[in-house]
Order: structure tokens, then sequence, then C-alpha cells
């Protein structure tokens, strides 16, 4: 049996596994005989065109039977070639099959081992985590979940979930949940009980971090695992997190969002204060909380605020007429004069949860940035970090912060921050303990500000007194760091074929800019096909969603909106890589400005305007407009006030109920969950290249090679770009062939 029958024998004709052929190890293995001469024939050309074809058409597999079918021999060079292209991508698409039947027989084994065991929340939920996996791989997941193990376990599961929720084992009941809903994701089945206990986590975190700490930490010990590091408070103090919180902050909020929220006919100002009301009570009827909160343990006095809170709620949920703005202070202030009366919690903490819990009766997506997240909600969009400028991690030999590397032209690089340091204190106080959230909160802050680090780097302790700055953080990266400069990359993928690969790693304000520059450094290398990869991509600015789908679309709408029904139009002289042959990488981290993209690619392929193909999974259908409205002088709120549509009418949001959503590739290659993880880790570190005070790559640091991703066949959606590609550029002449004719 051949190679490709085997592959479609073990794949039961499944082209959700199909993938393809590392590039520059084909140019390498191929003889120069096999590279198409300048005077390629024109049977590679149809070839090429009926291989696109059956892509464009979701014929992921077909596409390279078209190859696979060609002659073992023949006169032209280029059809020889041509038949090569998807020989390491079968062999790597036999090995990943086999890999997978291996492991869900293993599953099988361990879940049987598993449900025999005496019955507890922690056997419950290793059994749990086995089925996920299994439901990940499976090739038909409505198999597994009427699989009768399945369903008596899910029954058990929820069960203890809800008992652990009440005996108020917190972390219990929200792994227990969260597993569930990975079940049920499509159903949304158990997504409420993963947001309840989420805030309630949430909640803890603020307020009582040590007592979260205490709690992961007997759950470590319980579960086999070593302790967690002691517990270290710095920049912790949650009065500091609510500085600026106040009335007419919250007020604000919940009036803009019953006027201006895409749902604001459904979703009216008395079910925001039902959901402020909620999350106080949640709160107040939270005895974790005691020890900071003391009014809390006056039974009494907890009794008398439950009871106004749940008249409160009774009264605004049977009461069904409309709510003006004037009324929410009113509400909000009498709930203020009763704590005072009763559990004296802090206003500011009242405040801060009566906000979150209106904001949670809207979508995901809505919220409050309060004053200690508004630098980080800045961080993520603009794409400036202030602060010394390293990329950390966590040392699990000694429980610190490790330094990964300084960024080329920071604070910290000048000042001789190296690679491999250990962050010992931050302005004196000691750092063992510190989580990566707390060590960038107590590392960034305003430009220009001082802050004082102190490094252990080969047994010894090494101050640096640094000022912050302004660290840029680049949104656009190639296949291959070239040297220091976070800005300079090997942008070729297959340089023998000059195909090129662009990462985007989110939208930020400098997005198109940075994109610029790599094309025309690619063009001026000759490029012929490029790699789009938007994976794992959450989205960010519309203004540069728009630019960077116009690099290739040329005319017509880009994206619209529902309501007002605004759109954004292509403009011709801006589409610098129209006609390009391009393959588009997605999957299910694909969220917002990058499915605005891809969306809008596809739509024009499918038209036949543009040479694009999608790869990969369905995006994550997060297709809604966010408008950043100020609260106060330190502190904004995002609200949805829209629908993002694409160019076909099509609403990319993933709406409550809805059976589709977001955008669904032209070719569906899934990946083993084992690859994802390999790909993702062997990514980072081949994007980091160490470097010293000078700017001079490391002594001793060697870059990781990427080409592993194909080599191996751990990327096998990337895999299946390349051979797509390669079928393209195949009857172009390489520079090598150029060369060889003269």
């Amino acid at each position: 049996m051949s190679v490709e029958r085997t592959v479609r024998a073990l794949l039961a004709g499944c082209i959700a596994w199909s993938v393809v052929a590392p590039a520059s190890l084909i140019a390498q293995t191929s003889a120069p005989t096999t590279v198409a001469s300048a005077a390629s024939s024109r049977a590679a050309t149809d070839v090429a065109n009926r291989v696109w074809a059956q892509a464009l058409a979701g014929n992921g597999d077909a596409a390279l039977d078209v190859v696979r079918s060609l002659p073992a021999e023949s006169a032209d060079p280029t059809l020889v070639h041509l038949k090569t292209l998807p020989d390491q991508y079968d062999l790597h698409l036999v090995k990943q099959a086999q890999a997978r039947d291996e492991r869900l027989a293993t599953l099988q084994k361990e879940l049987d081992e598993q449900l025999a065991k005496p019955q507890s929340a922690t056997t419950l939920s290793e059994a749990l985590k086995t089925t996920v996996e299994w439901y990940m791989l499976s090739l038909d997941k409505s198999k597994v979940l009427s699989d009768p193990r399945i369903e008596k376990l899910v029954a058990a599961a929820d069960t203890s979930a809800k008992a652990a929720e009440a005996e108020g084992d917190w972390l219990t009941a929200n792994e227990l949940f969260v597993r569930l809903s990975l079940l049920f994701d499509e159903q949304g089945r158990y997504r409420d009980d993963v947001k309840r206990l989420g805030h309630r986590l949430s909640m803890l975190r603020l307020f009582v971090p040590q007592r979260f700490w205490e709690m992961r930490n007997q759950q470590r010990i319980a579960s086999g695992k070593d302790p967690l590091p002691p517990y270290n408070a710095l920049g912790e103090d949650y009065a500091e997190k609510l500085k600026g919180v106040s009335l007419s902050l919250v007020e604000t909020a919940i009036n803009r969002a019953a006027e201006q929220h895409v749902d604001r006919a459904r979703i009216g100002r008395r079910d925001l204060l039902i959901g402020g009301l909620e999350f106080v009570r949640t709160m107040v009827t939270t005895t974790d909380l005691n020890p900071v909160f003391p009014g809390l343990a006056d039974a009494q006095a907890r009794t008398r605020m439950v009871a106004y809170l749940d008249d409160k709620i009774n009264d605004l949920s049977t009461n069904a007429a409309r709510y003006s703005r004037y009324e929410v202070p009113k509400l909000i202030t009498d709930l203020l004069t009763v704590n005072s009366e009763t559990v004296r919690l802090p206003e500011t903490a009242v405040l801060r949860e009566f906000g979150d819990g209106a904001m949670s009766r809207l979508d995901d997506f809505s919220a409050i940035i309060w004053p200690d997240d508004l630098a980080r909600f800045e961080r993520m969009y603009q794409g400036k970090l202030k602060g010394i400028g390293v990329q950390i991690q966590m040392d699990e030999a000694t429980q610190l912060i490790k330094v990964v590397t300084p960024l080329e032209g920071t604070p910290a690089q000048r000042a001789g921050i190296r690679a491999g340091d250990l962050i010992k204190k931050i302005d004196g106080q000691a750092a063992l303990g510190l989580s990566l959230n707390q060590a960038v909160e107590l590392i960034t802050g305003r430009e220009g500000t001082k802050v004082n680090i102190t490094m252990e780097r080969d047994g010894d302790e090494v101050d640096f007194n640094l000022v912050r700055a302004v660290i840029p953080i680049r949104s656009v990266k190639g296949w291959k760091r070239t040297n220091a400069r976070e800005d300079k990359w090997d942008w070729f993928v297959d340089p023998e074929n000059k195909i090129g690969y662009i990462r985007l790693l989110q939208f930020q304000e400098d997005t198109t800019n940075e994109l610029n520059a790599a094309v025309r450094e690619m063009k001026e290398q000759g490029v012929k096909a490029l790699v789009l990869d938007m994976r794992f991509n959450p989205g960010g600015l519309l203004t540069q969603a728009v630019s960077v789908a116009n690099f290739f679309i040329d005319h017509g709408t880009i994206v619209s909106t529902t309501g007002e029904n605004a759109s954004e139009e292509a403009v011709a002289r801006l589409a610098k890589l129209k006609g390009l042959p391009l393959a588009v990488l997605v999957n299910e981290g694909s969220a917002s400005a990058s499915e605005i993209v891809s969306g809008a690619l596809k739509y024009y392929a499918d038209k036949g305007d543009i040479r694009a193909v999608l790869i990969g999974d369905r995006t994550y259908g997060k297709g809604s407009v966010q408008n950043v409205f100020d609260l106060s002088r330190n502190a904004q709120m995002k609200l949805t006030t829209q629908y993002y549509k694409l160019p076909s009418g099509a609403i990319i949001h993933r709406l409550p109920g809805a059976a589709d959503w977001g955008v669904s590739p032209h070719v569906t290659c899934a990946m083993l969950p084992e690859q994802i993880s390999q790909s993702l880790t062997l990514r980072q570190d081949a994007d980091v290249m160490p470097i010293d005070e000078n700017g001079n790559p490391a002594p001793g640091a060697t870059a990781v090679d990427p080409s592993k991703l194909l080599t191996d066949g751990i990327d096998l959606q990337l895999e299946y770009a390349l051979v797509l590609l390669q079928t393209q550029t195949a009857s172009q002449p390489t520079d090598r062939q150029a060369r060889l004719n003269n």
C-alpha cells in the first residue's frame, strides 16, 4: 500500500489531520535536477493551479493527491520535483496518527484505573483530566460523551463540584467545573459555574492573597507535589489597589453600559444593579475574608446585610419597571449606608465588587478597567511597556525570578543585566516567593522613575540602579533571529523557494509599520510566496487589522459593523502584496482583529480576487466592537457596542446558543495537544537571543533552531502550508537554478 493510502486508511478519510513537508529540508535533499528551471513546463503550472483549486475548495488531502499521482519518472524535472513534495509530510502524518492511537490506548487504560479507585474529588478530577484529553484527541467526540463510563463520571463530578463549593473548597470546585466545562464547551453547560468560581477566586486573590496562597499550597501538597515557595506579600496590599475607586466611577460605568451596550434592549439598568448586589452578597458570605474584614465575623451584622441584599435583589427581580440613570447612585448610596451600619466593609471594596458584578451581566469582553489594571490594559493595546526591558521566567530550581535575556537597547541591557541573573530583591525587598505578575507590577512603572534590582550572579549579589523607560514590544516576528536586535529576522522559512514567514503576535499601534519593514526586506530578496501565521493572536486594534488586510486586498470592504453599519474599505495603493500566494495559519486561539483579517482574506480568496488559503482550525469567535471610555482620571471601561461583520455579512462573534461562529479555514489541519505544546515551547525558545551589556550575543549562548518544527514533524499546520506554497513556486526559477543556468 502506498504511503498516502496508508495515511488515508489510518485516518479513515479525515482530512483534519492532513499536513505537510518542510520546504527547507526538501530543498536540501532534492537533487539540482529536480528544481524547476526558468523554462518550467505548462504541465507544472497546470498542476499548481489544480492543487490550489482543491485546497481553496476545502479538499486538503485531494490537493496533495494532485502531486502524489504524478508519474515517478518524467522528462520534465519540475513534475518529478513536485511529486516529492508531500513525501516527508506523509511520513509525519503516519507518525502523528500512530502517536494519536498510542496515546488514546494509554488514556483508556489510565481512565479505567482512575475510575476503579475509591471515589473522591481528587480521583474524579484526575479522571476528568484524562477524559478531556481523550475528547480532544478523538475523531468522534460525541462517542466520548455518550460513553456510559463518562456519563457516570460527569454526574459524579457535578455532584462533587457542588459539594466542594458548598463547603467553601473553592479551588477544588473550580478545578472540577473547569474540566467539566472543557468537555461541554460548545453546549456552554458549565460556563456559568466557571464564571462564578472564577469571581470567587479573583476576590480572594485581591483581598486575601495569603489565604489564596495557603489554599493553593495545601492543594499541591495533597496531590503529592512540592510545596510553593514562602508567601511574599510584596505589592499585594489591596488598599493600594483600590485607590481611585469611587461611587461616581461605578455610576458612570453602569449608566454608560445601560445606554450603549450592544445588548441594551435585553440587559437594562435593573439587570446591572442585580448583578452588582449579587457580587456584594458573595463577598459578604465568603468566610475566608473574615481575617481582613473583621465585620464579616459578626454573625448578626452579616445576617442583617444579607437580608438587605436579598430584599433588594428580590425587589429588582420582580419589578419590571425601567430604572432611570438617577436611581443608580441612590441604590448604591443606600447600600453603602447599610454596609456602614452592619459589616463595615471598606467602601472602595464594596464599590469594586458592585461594579464588577454589574459588568458580569454583560458579555465577557465588557469590563471596568480599575486604576490598578490600567497600566496592564495600556500595555496590551499600545505595545509599549514602561519598565527596564527584561524577559523573565520562574526558575524552578531556586524559586526565584530569572532573567531570560535583557532586550536590546533598554536600561537593563545598558546597565549590564545578563541572561541567567536571578532577581533577589526589588527596591530592597526580598523577591523570593513572588509570582511573575507580582514581579512585573513591581518592576514596571512610570517612565523616568527609578527602581533598584538586586541580582544573584555566580553566588554574588549585584545591585542595579535603573531608570524606567518606554520599552517597545514588537508584534511582527519572522522565522529565525539573526542578531540581538528585536527587528532583525530571517524572514524566509524556505529561502531556496523564497517563501517568506510572518508571525503576527497581536495588533498594536506599530504593527503596520513593522510589517512594512519586513515586507520591504522580503521584496528586496525576491519573495515569491508567504506564510502569514496568526495562530494564538488575541487581536488588538481595528485600525491595524484593516491596514494589515489591505496589504493583500486592493478593493472592497474589509470589515463592517452592526448598528450604524460603518465599514472599512481597502485602498488600492496600500495592497503591497496583492497577488502573492498566501497561506494563512489560524487556530482556536486566533481572536478579534486576527479574525477580521483572516475572514476578509478568505472572502476575497473565495471570490478569486486574491491568492490565499486558510489552514488550521476554526477561530475563537470574538467579533465584538469594544469602545474604551474614560471613567475618571485613572480608570476606564471597555464596552461592547457593536458586532463586526465580514464582507460576506456574517458575524464573527460566538453569540449565546450559536452553532456557527468565527472563521473556518479552507483546509482543516489538527495538531495533537503534545505537538501544540512542543511547538509553542520551541518557538518561544527560538525567539530569544540572550545578549550582554554591549548588545552582543551572550557568551556561550546558542540560538535554538526553529527548523525542528518542520524536520521533526511538530508543526503540521506549517508543514501543510509550506508544501502548498512550494507547489506554487516550483514552476518559478530559484536562485540556485538561475546560477546553474548562468
